[in-house]
């Protein structure tokens, strides 16, 4: 089984349906969640699809060691290879190994100046990023201004960005109050939240598309891989 048959259990086939192509070069999106829903498990998830497609990943924790995250990634690998009865699932896990690139700092330590110096490391080791996760950043120091210089640094690399926000309970009402003001700033807002027997991933904000009643997404509670849509 190819690796593109591994991209199809991927909720970014179904996003980049409903919402209009996906995410896109130079945008940001995030994902919000209560505690313990599985926003780092979805992050990671969007990172492996990238990777299958031969993109490079820079992600960038501020909540979890870099055993940790690496561990995330072998979980979503090998869920993802042991259903797809994966051929030279070695070759391509060591391929996924070398394409990603993982940084972690205190918590409140990370600011844009010091996301550019990371993301020039990796572009003259020549691996410029293709998508960068930044997980466990705190929206309500990290400010609008900041928010503003990651945008930009994504156009100037043409990657996508995808950050995660905790929601105050499992059901996500609105978007918290830290997410509200850099509305102009996020291309797409998406929900995760616990559903009848799954994860289900819906749509807040579709680019300048009005209508996002239409995106339901069910995951697996585990590894937030596509069961069913």
């Amino acid at each position: 089984m190819y690796r593109k048959f591994l991209n199809a259990r991927s909720p970014l086939r179904l996003l980049e349906k409903g919402l209009h192509g996906g995410l896109g070069p130079g945008n940001l999106g995030i994902v919000l969640a209560g505690h313990g829903v599985g926003k780092t498990s979805f992050l990671v998830g969007v990172a492996v699809d990238e990777l299958l497609r031969k993109g490079r990943v820079l992600h960038v924790s501020l909540s979890h060691t870099v055993a940790h995250v690496r561990a995330h990634y072998d979980t979503v690998f090998e869920e993802l290879a042991n259903s797809t009865h994966l051929k030279d699932e070695g070759l391509i896990h060591g391929e996924i190994d070398r394409h990603r690139s993982i940084r972690v700092y205190p918590p409140g330590e990370l600011t844009a100046a010091k996301l550019r110096d990371a993301v020039k490391l990796e572009s003259e080791a020549g691996a410029k990023p293709t998508l960068l996760i930044l997980e466990g950043l705190d929206l309500t120091s990290f400010g609008k201004p900041d928010v503003e210089d990651v945008k930009a640094l994504a156009q100037e690399l043409g990657a996508e960005v995808w950050l995660e926000s905790a929601s105050s309970g499992e059901r996500v009402v609105k978007a918290p109050a830290a997410v509200q003001q850099l509305d102009g700033l996020l291309s797409v807002i998406l929900a995760l939240e616990p559903g009848d027997g799954g994860v289900e991933l819906r749509a807040l904000k579709d680019h300048d598309n009005p209508d996002v009643s239409t995106l339901h997404v069910a995951l697996d509670p585990r590894t937030l891989l596509l069961v069913r849509s």
